[in-house]
């Protein structure tokens, strides 16, 4: 904790907000993009250009009833969509928009960032890993085959890409010698390491993607299969939970691709935190257009591009970024 810990926490409480914020109205911007990709004008009811819809969804949400199926175990059925969420929104505590800020009118500084450690990648790696259980534990305390079938894909599924998402990460800490998020955007202050890692970005891009449940890999919702995944059993605000936790879960890896491969903060002209939001916006709107431009795929599609594409291809950028830093 750089700036102390009320600083901290501070931090935490208004980055967590601004998240939540930002969530909503990119629930708004992908449904108005969506629209306009399928020649169609999207939300245009709910204030102008239908800016209070993600508020009108909330007070939807708050409204319906929250049921517990009777054979759940109630205990895990109520924690596994907070398990999702906390996951969600701590993953993206370590992730920096730029370095150091001073307060106006005052000497004050502040690092604009909650915590950076020697092993930040790695702590976000885990933090990420742990949302996991979210999703299983949801599809199993439910008492339904359709849920816990949900939940068994999504673990499947989220498991087989992290292996080639590790990989294709592994080598841009081979190329920057750290696992600091900081210290890796720094590193990239004169070229960003989408040039020499292109083959690692574009492994990362897809298995993003597909740990981030977005089409075409959307499967662990496949609702022609299995009903609606593993939040089959949830209604209301358990439900937007869940919901909320995938969608942040694309900002977050937005955010991390931004940082590992697009220098983060780093940019001419502009403050930090605007290059990083603008690279994080430039990451979500490739997903809304591939959400609206590609079918979803088979699940064993799914998994032979996870084992039998995108691993090797992760293993061969592995090992050509090792020969490179090595004798170049």
């Amino acid at each position: 904790m750089v700036d102390g810990v009320i600083i901290t926490v501070i931090k935490s409480l208004v980055l967590a907000s601004v998240l939540m914020g930002f969530f909503a109205y990119m629930t708004w911007v992908e449904r108005k993009l969506i629209g306009r990709f399928q020649a169609r004008y999207g939300p245009n009811r709910v204030g102008p250009y239908g800016l209070m819809q993600p508020i009108a969804d909330l007070g939807k949400m708050l409204q319906k009833e929250n049921m517990i199926p009777e054979m759940a175990h109630r205990k895990l059925y109520i924690a596994a969509p907070f398990i999702a969420m906390t996951c969600a929104i701590g993953a993206f505590g370590l992730l920096p928009f730029g370095n150091v800020a001073t307060i106006p009118g005052t000497d004050w500084t502040i690092h604009l960032y909650i915590a950076d450690t020697s092993v930040s990648l790695l702590v976000v790696a885990a933090i990420g890993s742990l949302g996991f259980y979210g999703l299983m534990i949801g599809g199993w305390a439910s008492s339904s085959k359709y849920a816990l079938l949900g939940g068994m894909r999504a673990i499947a599924q989220l498991v087989s890409y992290e292996v080639a998402f590790t990989l294709a990460v592994i080598g841009v800490i081979i190329q920057a010698s750290s696992l600091s998020f900081v210290t890796i955007a720094n590193a990239q202050e004169h070229l960003w390491y989408i040039i020499p890692q292109f083959l690692g970005f574009l492994v990362f891009f897809v298995a993003a993607v597909a740990e981030s449940n977005r089409p075409p890999f959307d499967l662990t919702e496949a609702d022609g299969e299995v009903v609606a995944g593993y939040h089959t059993e949830y209604g209301g605000m358990r439900y937007a939970m869940f919901a909320a936790a995938e969608f942040i879960n694309a900002i977050t890896l937005s955010a991390l691709g931004a940082v590992l491969f697009l220098g983060g903060p780093s940019g001419p002209f502009l403050p930090g935190p605007i290059w990083m939001m603008l690279k994080i916006g430039a990451f979500l709107f490739v997903l809304i257009w591939i959400r609206a431009t590609l079918p979803r795929v088979r699940f064993d599609q799914l998994m032979k591009i996870g084992w039998k594409v995108l691993l090797p291809v992760a293993t061969l950028n592995l090992l050509l970024t090792a020969v490179a830093v090595v004798y170049l």
